[in-house]
């Protein structure tokens, strides 16, 4: 059952979902000031650094899920949940590769690839919402555990896996972005399709 506020309209602001978001947007500027602390190489504040990324990471997987299931999906939790999402995730890559410790290039793909589907979404709304596909959530969670391996100081074995696990983030990013533009020109040319016959 959606849950109203008083007035009987539209899902308040102040809601459960919606502060998990804003708490997320909070934390990246604290987290971009412990991960570059020090010179950005200290291990105990980076280990900090990696706590609140963690946090964040943790809210992104809830907040979306709770304004479902309670019925207080909000035209602000669109809107401010994917921005949340994108600034966290650019802000440590972004940071990373100031710091030496991640390629630009895999932050420069990252980066446009979000960016470029963000905007595709915005530009095929009017005909439909191109939901969010498995392959999607698992590139979601595979970026967020790879970044968050980045942050913290590692080296041998681990340091190793995860490049490897940097790798599968890329190749996913670079997978699902092509699917999702393969559904946006599918949704795009069925809503004018319809369009013409609804015209005519």
């Amino acid at each position: 059952m959606e849950v109203r506020d008083e007035s009987g309209g539209r899902p308040s602001l102040w809601n459960i979902p919606n502060m998990l978001t804003m708490l997320r947007l909070l934390i990246v500027p604290v987290f971009a000031a412990l991960l570059l602390a020090d010179g950005g190489h200290d291990p105990k504040w980076r280990a900090v650094a990696w706590a609140s990324f963690a946090i964040a990471m943790i809210t992104d997987l809830f907040d979306g899920e709770l304004a479902r299931r309670m019925g207080l999906v909000s035209d602000f939790g669109k809107i401010a949940d994917p921005i949340a999402d994108k600034a966290i995730m650019g802000t440590a890559l972004v940071a990373l590769s100031a710091l030496g410790d991640l390629p630009w290039w895999v932050t420069i793909v990252i980066l446009v690839r979000e960016i470029g589907i963000t905007l595709m979404r915005f530009w095929v709304i009017r005909h439909g919402v191109i939901p969010a596909s498995r392959g999607g959530k698992l590139k979601t969670l595979t970026q967020g555990i790879a970044v968050g391996m980045y942050v913290l100081v590692l080296s041998g074995p681990l340091a190793s896996a995860r490049a490897w696990l940097m790798g599968v983030a890329v190749l996913l990013t670079v997978g699902t972005g092509l699917d999702y533009v393969r559904q946006a020109v599918v949704l795009r040319r069925a809503g004018l399709a319809r369009e013409r016959a609804a015209s005519s």
